[in-house]
């Protein structure tokens, strides 16, 4: 009796996450009605969110699309590739870190107060004092705000961005450098996690490869680093056709 050795039939490549390409599938899922897109790029309008989005960061034509959307000569951030292609200059590279919930304590903060627009002033100073990220005049728009006043004055703030179907993204933690050291930040993230357990969905975020302080303190209370990732802040292809026209 002889035995017959089979080779081991390929293995079919891994359906990406959907936390992979984040920003699409949020522009292309509970966003859309956010969305500016031509093919196969799409974007937020841009007094809502920096942040724009590929289909395929390997496809050139989500690039020309891409490039079609935005227009020549301008500066834009790309998420999920290391490099772009041959005619668009990359102008930052930059490294960061995508977090999951994974054993966080959600409750709500009986102290945090829902923030909308006529709140945005006092987000802006804010975020200008503690650079946690862009804010732009309707990010808020986004999904839920929280902040926390003393005597008041926002010292505190915490809210949703990116929204992948079954997902949502935490950002715009921040705390005045008067008030740190208090926990502030820490129940402003349970609360903003609370609210989006209740409907379903998985709290993430994402921080800077190289805010190693932020990266200890979502461990320590029930983050787990899922990827690593890349960002680039390119410029489309034209520029100096756009100059010297």
């Amino acid at each position: 009796m002889s035995t017959v050795a089979r080779p081991t039939p390929p293995q079919s490549p891994a359906t990406p996450h959907i936390l992979d390409n984040a920003a699409w599938a949020a522009l292309t899922g509970p966003h859309a009605h956010l969305a500016e897109r031509v093919g196969r790029a799409a974007r937020y309008p841009l007094d809502v969110s920096p942040f724009t989005a590929l289909a395929d960061p390997a496809d050139p034509r989500a690039w020309d699309d891409l490039a079609a959307l935005v227009g020549p000569g301008t500066v834009t951030p790309v998420t999920g590739t290391k490099s772009a292609p041959q005619g668009w200059e990359t102008v930052q590279h930059g490294q960061g870190v995508q977090l999951v919930d994974t054993a966080l304590r959600a409750e709500p903060a009986p102290e945090a107060v829902r923030l909308g627009p006529d709140d945005v002033p006092e987000i802006l100073d804010l975020i200008a004092l503690t650079e946690p990220g862009p804010f732009l005049p309707r990010t808020v728009e986004l999904g839920t705000y929280l902040g926390i006043r003393h005597r008041g004055r926002l010292i505190a703030l915490a809210g949703e961005r990116l929204r992948p179907p079954g997902w949502t993204e935490i950002s715009a933690v921040c705390t005045a450098p008067d008030h740190r050291g208090k926990g502030l930040a820490t129940r402003l993230v349970r609360a903003i996690a609370a609210g989006i357990r209740e409907r379903g969905d998985t709290p993430f975020l994402h921080a800077s490869a190289t805010n190693t302080g932020a990266i200890r303190l979502y461990e320590s209370i029930g983050f787990t680093l899922r990827r690593r990732s890349d960002f680039l802040l390119v410029r489309t292809p034209g520029a100096q056709q756009e100059q010297t026209a």
